[in-house]
């Protein structure tokens, strides 16, 4: 059985050494157990609480993707999305948002620590609060409710959101009567090491002391790491290595074997210059395949968005259904009748379900020229096709497509729509899809249906 296990990773700056050992690098190993169903997303809405700079959002949402991806995350064995592209979050936030009590929202550590320091400084106990701020806490509990994840790692300092997450979801699931929602759980690495930056504090940006990971290439990273502050030991003297940053760093990358000869270096009186290029080398050697591969990614963002479009898809797959569940539940219903459907037996419902199949519907329009549709096996309409003087025409058309499987169809987006195309040449074109993760989901049921077409052949 696989735990759902949640994280995000807000957009608004660019990945550092620490960044990547804390979190970047245990998450991705985390991914690759069988036994964890991981959901790994952009926090871009979380960032425009930090930042109103669209510029600095726009880049980090692709250079934060593109280094998760260049550090080995599998889009193919974890959901790899953009917390933007889930249309079901924000609504799912407003669902809660009408159940959480203000009094809990008060008691937020970022909003207190706000109020805080107005109140120090004699303003207005609200003055540069946002209401977006405030609501925090309720979004954070929509980014893990709308998947029902059950563990989400997070530092000592969030714990309090996800407590909140749950009391969110449990005062839903009382008042509306079921268990809509899962209670998820902080999940505290105690093991994953923290970084110490170039002045001995937390590597933060906040401090600006961080060492980083790709930008500015070997160059850079080396100049960065020459700045480590170190203590006045001279050459020859030995360095203690239980206060010293430099040799922090150096374990978090090396086995213990090579971290027991850097010790036994410093204590035997090797100078800190030397140090810091041992050092140096010692991350280049893991950081440069994962620049090179970091750096074709950037060098292709079509690819990159591709795979968080495409990471869109499988993450609406579960929210969706599950919001569509809580607006029901809520009073949200649609006026339309529902038609009670009777059950069949198994044994022809199996057999039913084995004869459908997407399917092909010819048509002649009123100005005498020939097309078709084709159909998923739910009814949906797919493609049309363009208009053929010639019903052979048409014909030869649908043939090819019948047989060609999904991997071989050229699919572009022209405006809202898909066109298909053969030769070239666009030959049908899909119904409207208002927003890109709706035209990526499309594409996956159309190359499905081909490929269920060219299986019945």
């Amino acid at each position: 059985m696989q735990t759902r296990v949640l994280t995000g990773i807000t957009t608004t700056g660019t990945p550092h050494l620490g960044n990547y050992v804390g979190a970047i690098r245990p998450a991705i190993e985390a991914s690759r157990d069988p036994t964890v169903d991981a959901f790994y997303f952009m926090a871009d809405y979380h960032a425009l609480i930090k930042s109103d700079d669209p510029a600095r959002i726009e880049a980090s949402r692709l250079q934060i993707a593109a280094t998760w991806l260049a550090g080995g995350l599998d889009p193919n064995h974890a959901t790899f999305y953009r917390q933007s592209d889930i249309l079901e979050v924000p609504e799912l936030m407003w669902l809660l948002t009408c159940v959480s009590s203000k009094g809990m929202l008060n008691r937020a550590h970022a909003y207190k620590a706000a109020v805080d320091k107005n109140t120090e400084a004699g303003e207005d106990a609200d003055a540069g609060v946002t209401a977006g701020l405030y609501m925090y806490p309720v979004l954070m509990a929509a980014d893990i409710l709308a998947f029902n994840a059950n563990k989400v790692p997070v530092g000592r300092d969030q714990i309090q959101h996800i407590e909140m997450a749950r009391d969110i979801a449990q005062r839903f699931n009382h008042i509306y009567g079921r268990e809509f929602f899962v209670l998820p759980e902080a999940h505290i690495e105690e093991q994953v090491a923290t970084l110490p930056g170039l002045d001995g504090r937390k590597m933060s940006k906040s401090y600006d002391n961080t060492v980083p990971l790709f930008e500015g290439g070997a160059r850079r990273l080396r100049e960065t790491i020459m700045r480590i502050v170190t203590d006045s030991r001279l050459p020859g003297e030995p360095k203690d290595t239980d206060d010293s940053a430099l040799f922090t760093i150096f374990k978090a990358f090396a086995t213990p074997a090579e971290s027991a000869a850097f010790a036994e270096a410093l204590k035997g009186g090797l100078g800190w210059g030397e140090a810091k290029q041992v050092l140096f080398e010692r991350v280049e050697a893991d950081v440069a395949p994962m620049r090179e591969r970091y750096d074709a990614l950037m060098a292709r963002p079509d690819d990159i968005e591709d795979i968080l479009l495409a990471g869109a898809v499988k993450a609406r797959a579960i929210a969706a259904p599950l919001v569509s569940t809580l607006r029901d539940a809520v009073g949200l219903r649609s006026a339309k009748h529902r038609p009670v459907v009777q059950a069949q037996p198994r044994v022809a419902a199996t057999a039913a379900s084995k004869a459908r199949s997407p399917r092909f519907a010819s048509f002649r329009e009123v100005d005498g020229s020939f097309r078709f549709r084709l159909f998923a096996v739910d009814g949906e309409e797919l493609l049309l096709s363009a208009n053929f003087a010639d019903p052979k025409a048409a014909g030869a058309v649908r043939q090819r497509l019948g047989s060609m499987g999904g991997a071989a169809a050229v699919v572009e987006s022209q405006g809202d729509h898909l066109a298909l195309l053969l030769d070239g040449q666009v030959v049908a074109t899909s119904p409207a899809h208002p927003d890109e993760v709706l035209r990526a989901a499309a594409v996956v049921r159309l190359r499905e249906a081909l490929d269920a077409l060219a299986a019945a052949e």
